[in-house]
């Protein structure tokens, strides 16, 4: 079910995950932002949408992880964008000939029989630096940063004072860094700062996954990702609700993932301060 948020701005929530699609209203259809994630959600959204008279004319990845750049056939074939890392990075997932068994390897287990993957990952990248989705309705800017994943990218909604985060600025998930990087604490506080410089401009804020808050809440989220980012950089254990005791989403999950970040960094830092490293 579609939910307003903002003028021309709604929202269909997965239930497994909290995932958030986004679609914005523009003068002959819509924008649509990382839909998924089961087939029957996204056959449902379709159906919202057909019956609403709003045709998908563009879509937008905000980065490939594989529960946002999923798509189903009731959207049509419109343009799917996401920036030239984006792109790339599923471009070489997809020439290994056993990707789908990776994908599926990845996927929770509960549902992996129920996530379409024929038209999956097929995102057609920006330019390198392209600022704005090359679309017919409001303008979206993009803002690309190296947190989470590479090619990440928020998008804010200029004349809605909307920002659609990613996977960042969850209440129900804490940053996940990306582990590949070579420096992930750092690139993940560039993220942050980026988002940062955008808050005055925002009224709504949409995460990847979660709750969606308003102005008042988007400092404190920034605040709250960047603590926990500096912990896991400084061997701390986190003051977040989002993995304590009182977490309503994850409990069973959540905390070991914390774990395995803890630990990976700690290693991480006992080998830069290695001797002869």
């Amino acid at each position: 079910m579609l939910r307003q948020v903002a003028d021309g701005v709604q929202v269909h929530q997965s239930e497994l995950l909290q995932n958030n699609a986004v679609v914005v209203q523009g003068r002959a259809g819509v924008l649509l932002i990382d839909p998924g994630i089961q087939g029957s959600e996204m056959a449902c959204l379709a159906n919202d949408l057909r019956e609403s008279g709003q045709p998908v004319v563009a879509g937008f990845a905000t980065h490939p992880d594989w529960d946002h750049v999923l798509w189903h056939s009731g959207f049509g074939e419109a343009p799917r964008y996401g920036t030239a890392r984006c792109a790339a990075y599923m471009r070489d997932l997809l020439s290994n000939a056993d990707w789908k068994t990776r994908v599926v390897e990845g996927l929770p287990p509960e549902i992996a029989a129920e996530v379409p993957l024929d038209l999956f990952g097929l995102i057609t990248g920006l330019p390198v630096g392209a600022a704005q989705i090359p679309w017919d309705g409001p303008d979206v800017r993009i803002i690309e940063h190296p947190a989470h994943a590479q090619g990440h990218a928020a998008l804010l909604i200029e004349e809605r004072g909307v920002l659609v985060a990613g996977d960042m600025l969850s209440d129900i998930l804490m940053p996940f860094p990306d582990q590949d990087a070579a420096n992930p604490v750092d690139d993940y506080l560039v993220g942050l700062r980026r988002l940062e410089e955008v808050a005055d401009d925002v009224d709504v804020l949409i995460p990847g996954h979660g709750s969606v808050c308003g102005a008042d809440q988007v400092r404190a989220r920034i605040s709250q990702d960047r603590a926990y980012v500096h912990a896991l950089r400084d061997g701390n254990v986190p003051d977040d609700p989002r993995i304590g005791p009182s977490a309503t989403f994850g409990a069973d999950w959540l905390p070991g993932v914390y774990e395995w970040q803890a630990q990976r960094f700690a290693e991480r830092k006992e080998h830069d301060g290695a001797p002869g490293q």
